[in-house]
């Protein structure tokens, strides 16, 4: 199962998944994913996480990958009631509906902006600072995880674990900056690079807010999708918290000159006034994903040259 399958992310996965011969059911209210985005193959049901219904659809499930969040940064400074009501409420019910089910195995997002206050980089997954309501839901449901480990989870000796008769296994992902293919580009404030790619595109003025010197960890989708693989065969990811991310981060500036530069359109871009609640800088210490034997392998113009073909090729469509 993936919760939030027509997303970036999401969607990206059910694909591979398919590729590799699982059969896929996908979850997703199609709030902030596109249906157009859920790859053909996936047993789709547009459900809302926070209600009940989708309980059923939890039963003889091998894992649940849970991405469906409100995850722009922007919007959930805007709203942190419906930030929390989707991704700490959402977030449990998600979890109540595996263990009910007896779900071996969730694979759940986490994020980078965990680390928002933190000053050490490379950063490891112990420096958890967050700021942003966005992070703050984050850290909600992180702790969530944590307890339903406690009560559910293999390890448990009390009384409290013969409420659940499977153990419930956790893997927590803290992506990065990740990039590529049907990235959501219907943001209030899009993902940079296909922001730059798509205003390029139409010969229009790209936005930089700041000074275009925060500088960001981007990790390719293919790069993280291999990770999601190896959650479910390894059992060294059992209970574990892994960064994902490239481990080398550039500058918002850098990028987009890179992107300007692959596309060959150079407008000078129009400088807004910075954008509250986020980090100056990422950068992952993926140390502990890379002692499992995963280390992320696409370089950044491959990645960009295939996230502009995608862009090109739905703009032709007339998608975007």
């Amino acid at each position: 199962m993936i919760t939030g399958v027509a997303g970036f992310i999401g969607a990206n996965l059910a694909e591979r998944l398919l590729r590799e011969g699982h059969e896929v059911l996908g979850i997703d209210n199609l709030a902030y994913g596109l249906r157009t985005n859920i790859p053909e193959g996936v047993d789709f049901h547009q459900m809302d996480i926070r209600g009940k219904e989708m309980y059923p659809l939890f039963a003889n499930m091998d894992a649940v990958f849970h991405f469906a969040a409100k995850n722009c940064i922007a919007d959930c400074q805007a709203d942190p009631v419906e930030t929390a009501d989707i991704n700490v409420h959402g977030s449990v019910n998600v979890f109540e509906a595996a263990r009910k089910a007896h779900v071996k195995k969730i694979i759940y997002a986490e994020s980078s902006a965990l680390y928002e206050g933190s000053n050490v980089f490379p950063t490891p997954e112990s420096e958890v600072k967050p700021e942003s309501f966005y992070a703050v839901s984050k850290l909600a449901s992180m702790y969530f995880a944590e307890a339903y480990r406690r009560f559910h989870g293999e390890s448990v000796t009390n009384e409290l674990s013969a409420i659940s008769h499977q153990p419930l296994n956790f893997t927590a992902l803290r992506y990065f900056c990740v990039y590529g293919p049907v990235q959501d580009y219907r943001r209030t404030i899009p993902p940079v690079m296909s922001a730059f790619i798509i205003k390029l595109l139409k010969n229009e003025t790209p936005i930089i807010y700041g000074s275009g010197e925060k500088r960001r960890d981007f990790v390719y989708v293919d790069d993280i999708n291999d990770f999601h693989l190896q959650c479910l065969i390894d059992p060294r990811t059992d209970g574990g918290v892994f960064n994902l991310g490239a481990g080398v981060n550039y500058s918002v500036n850098d990028i987009y000159r890179l992107v300007s530069d692959l596309l060959d359109i150079h407008i000078t871009p129009q400088r807004m006034p910075d954008l509250p609640g986020e980090a100056e800088t990422t950068l992952a210490d993926i140390s502990a994903a890379k002692k499992l034997g995963w280390e992320p392998k696409t370089d950044s113009q491959t990645g960009l040259k295939n996230a502009i073909a995608y862009i090109k090729s739905e703009m032709a469509k007339g998608n975007i």
